[in-house]
């Protein structure tokens, strides 16, 4: 009989299996429920960076929460008269003095600050370098486009939410970086003076763009973030994982651990990791002093000032970018050199690496489905334009610093400058030129493995006194004695006869097993004349007497 006509609990079933029996006949969910419990992860310590980014996210939300009791987002002045001695009786605004009573006089504030922004820090890092894993290894190749599209808005969105939050205090730091920003969007020609004008209700500063900034921050952007999380989340659920290539992994199946109980637990165990590390961090190393700063006065500017990492690639591209600046744009339009590296050039970049996996499948010609991931060295082509991009980004994040740079080197301004500018140009080439160069020996030494087998640094002296190395085949040899090549399956290749058990397994108590692939062997010079005679190589793995078998070679 049908499960819907046939009771399934039995008598002596406790109330809560008598409950579960009856939701499941009433709605059906006992079979999608074993599915979904049943699906299978890999578990590549790579995959990892995307769980970093959510759990920081989710530490973000809670403190953001604690945080939001507290603050108030007002401009209007006030008289501080709180605990911190160094600023009673200066005026400042609402937010300002919110963040001081949050830091000395909430219970637990500074910590939870410092949490907040410690997990913000994280939150972008590790969605940077989730990015990169998913780049350099072609995991946004058809089918996954679109959750590539979603991973580059939910970064924007990441920094955009930081720098927002960065905002809020009015402290003479985050007024600053805010002053930036109104020059960046007054030098978007014709229509940046009305922008303006949208944003801040007015000249710069105003009094409400904490106001407005604190609805984004805590309401649109967040609930934006929330919605892109979650559809990124499905779409890796249905589309099914990516995977490395290796033992019984296909494009069509998935090799790893199911979600119950394997993938939760270390899921669960891993949250409390990064939360306990990002409390740590919290608690031992000082973040924002806004104390130290003061509140914002728009004729102050503090010298040797720069943002948080994710925006200092922009502070140092419009650092070194010339003085261009031209004129009868439009008629008589003048066009500040800050448009170019700022609203342009960040514009076009994104618009660039959301289009990326649509360049690539053009010049490729690849429109197969792809769920085996590939190694860096496999696409020269690709992993070249992707360290040329990462030494023009952190070679502009130094530039961001060039004044700090210049004061404690004692080098001239100007000349860090000009090394910055001609540095933008010349050295993502140079990488570019050795990533692709060494992802070509990389493939060669691969291929060298799989037809000639791994080198065991061990010499043979043949009967006409030639030398020769000996190699462990990989594979079955033909009657000669010569091994038979190998197809490369996009796999790594083992290098050393450790990879391949020969060093017998660890003992208690160490990590790392001995190397017995250059151990060194020692024979008189009479045993040389012999044809079949081992010659000594000075290896890492001490010494054995020449009586002493050798397993490589009897292996070989």
């Amino acid at each position: 009989m049908s499960r819907l006509t046939t009771a399934t609990a039995v008598p002596g079933d406790s109330a809560a299996a008598k409950a579960l029996d009856g939701a499941d006949v009433r709605y059906h969910g006992a079979r999608p429920l074993r599915t979904a419990m049943n699906k299978v992860f890999p578990t590549h310590w790579s995959f990892m960076l995307g769980e970093v980014a959510m759990y920081s996210f989710l530490v973000l939300l809670l403190s953001g929460v604690y945080l939001t009791l507290f603050f108030d987002a007002s401009m209007g002045e006030t008289v501080y008269q709180g605990v911190f001695a160094k600023l009673r009786g200066v005026p400042m605004s609402r937010a300002f003095a919110s963040t001081l009573d949050i830091s000395f006089e909430v219970r637990g504030g500074l910590l939870i600050r410092q949490i907040h922004h410690w997990a913000a820090l994280l939150f972008l890092a590790s969605m940077m370098l989730h990015m990169m894993r998913i780049f350099f290894t072609g995991g946004f190749r058809k089918p996954r486009e679109a959750n590539w599209i979603i991973g580059v808005l939910l970064l924007v969105l990441g920094m955009a939410e930081g720098f927002l939050g960065y905002s809020l205090p009015d402290d003479l730091l985050s007024g600053t970086g805010l002053r930036a920003v109104s020059a960046f969007i007054l030098s978007i020609p014709v229509i940046g003076t009305w922008m303006h004008w949208a944003v801040f209700g007015g000249d710069y500063p105003g009094e409400i763009i904490i106001g407005r900034f604190y609805s984004l921050h805590i309401l649109l952007i967040p609930g934006i973030i929330l919605a892109l999380i979650g559809v990124h989340v499905a779409l890796v659920w249905f589309q099914k994982h990516t995977q490395f290539a290796g033992p019984r992994a296909t494009e069509n199946n998935v090799v790893g651990v199911r979600v119950l109980p394997t993938f939760a637990s270390k899921a669960g165990g891993f949250f409390a990791v990064v939360f306990g590390i990002i409390v740590l961090m919290s608690g031992i190393f000082q973040i924002n002093p806004v104390w130290n700063l003061g509140p914002y006065n728009a004729s102050q500017v503090s010298a040797g000032v720069q943002p948080d990492f994710y925006m200092g690639f922009l502070d140092g591209l419009v650092r070194v970018f010339p003085a261009w600046e031209p004129r009868n744009i439009f008629g008589h339009y003048e066009i500040p050199a800050v448009f170019f590296p700022a609203i342009l050039g960040a514009t076009v970049l994104m618009i660039l690496v959301i289009a990326y996996p649509f360049i690539e499948k053009k010049f490729t010609k690849d429109n197969a489905v792809h769920n085996i991931l590939q190694r860096p060295r496999d696409v020269p082509v690709r992993t070249a334009l992707g360290v040329a991009f990462l030494t023009f980004y952190i070679l502009n994040l130094i530039n961001g610093a060039n004044d700090l740079f210049a004061l404690k080197l004692d080098i001239s301004l100007n000349v860090m400058t000009w090394i910055g500018r001609v540095g933008s140009l010349l050295f993502p080439v140079i990488a570019y030129v050795v990533t692709y160069r060494l992802c070509l020996g990389l493939q060669h030494a691969d291929r060298a493995v799989l037809e000639h087998g791994i080198e065991t640094g061990h010499l043979k002296r043949l009967p006409s006194g030639e030398f020769i190395e000996i190699h462990q085949p990989l594979g079955a040899v033909d009657s000669h004695g010569h091994p038979i090549p190998l197809d490369y399956q996009g796999a790594a290749v083992p290098k050393r006869m450790n990879q391949l058990g020969y060093a017998g397994k660890a003992i208690v108590g160490v990590l790392k097993v001995k190397d017995t692939s250059g151990d060194v062997v020692h024979h008189s010079s009479s045993d040389i004349g012999g044809a079949d005679n081992t010659v000594s190589i000075e290896g890492k793995g001490g010494e054995k007497t020449a009586d002493e078998p050798d397993p490589d070679e009897s292996k070989s």
